[in-house]
């Protein structure tokens, strides 16, 4: 039940500072985010794919009030391309992008938006690589998949994120799982309300088989987000029957969240990608980790205790 009170927190002013001040937050932060800077972080991608792992790589920010924190957030992922090429990873380095931090939520955010992702795009593509764009609260999603739906008239690899614990998703899933797409599956980590989302856990776990049954039997490629050990066995069941290989679907996880698993994986074939977020405004990322998972949680707790 914490987890709904952890994401109104997210949102908090008051708490992010409290939790910002903390001594012992940037030490448990430090788990889940691989830098500051694109020079701290790509050390980071180098040993993942040294290791046999994939990544995705999200510059942190999001929630931004004008037009100039939109151009610097395009400016970051355009820093990050260029820090990406001489690696010669093609699209084993991707991207992950909210669009909020391109000013998705400002007036004329939907244009804005468009334009400076356009950028981010187009520089990708010209190291071989391609973006997904990341879901947010479901205000954001139809504006969010129309400009998706753009995107992929020129860029085709460019992926879409769809959350289970919607009530629209698995519409969304039937819709996207087109020839040529890349979805990505997560639960959801937004506070949403009982009018458009599931509330019970159990409930976005029936969902989140659903709408992976939907893209497994689809044309597109499948993007498993998920920890769960139970999911990433029904992905392989589900995935066996479509009679897709191992390269005709992926699992994602995030940057230290466990590893052991993401190595069994890789080495059992599959490929395995690490959605790997830096950044100096992690606040909102951080906090949504920790309300996803009570292990997270009970990290940052023991932390707090030991440290106290």
């Amino acid at each position: 039940m914490l987890g709904p009170v952890i994401l109104a927190a997210s949102r908090s002013d008051k708490m992010r500072r409290i939790v910002s001040a903390a001594p012992v937050t940037k030490p448990v932060v430090n788990r889940f985010i691989a830098g500051e800077t694109v020079q701290e972080t790509i050390p980071v991608v180098r040993d993942t794919a040294d290791r046999g792992l994939e990544v995705t790589l999200d510059v942190l920010g999001e929630d931004i009030t004008d037009p100039a924190e939109a151009l610097r957030a395009r400016d970051a992922y355009l820093e990050l391309i260029e820090a990406l090429e001489p690696l010669d990873l093609g699209v084993r380095a991707e991207m992950s992008v909210k669009l909020s931090s391109f000013g998705q939520a400002l007036p004329g955010g939907h244009d804005l938006a468009l334009k400076n992702i356009t950028s981010v795009v187009e520089a990708a593509a010209g190291i071989g690589t391609t973006v997904t764009l990341d879901m947010e609260d479901h205000t954001t999603i139809d504006s969010t998949l129309a400009i998706h739906s753009e995107l992929r008239e020129r860029f085709p690899q460019t992926g879409a994120v769809v959350q289970s614990y919607l009530f629209r998703t698995e519409d969304d899933c039937r819709a996207l799982a087109a020839a040529g797409s890349r979805v990505r599956l997560v639960k959801g980590a937004y506070k949403e309300p009982a009018t458009v989302a599931y509330q019970d856990k159990a409930e976005v776990d029936k969902a989140y088989i659903r709408c992976l049954k939907i893209l497994m039997e689809g044309e597109g490629y499948p993007m498993i987000g998920s920890h769960d050990p139970r999911i990433i066995s029904i992905s392989q069941e589900l995935a066996r029957r479509a009679g897709r290989k191992l390269d005709e679907y992926e699992f994602q996880m995030l940057y230290g969240i466990r590893e052991a698993e993401q190595q069994r994986l890789a080495a059992e074939g599959h490929r395995m990608r690490v959605y790997i977020a830096y950044g100096t405004d992690w606040y909102g990322y951080f906090m949504r980790r920790l309300a996803e998972r009570p292990a997270n949680l009970a990290f940052f707790l023991r932390s707090l205790v030991s440290r106290g």
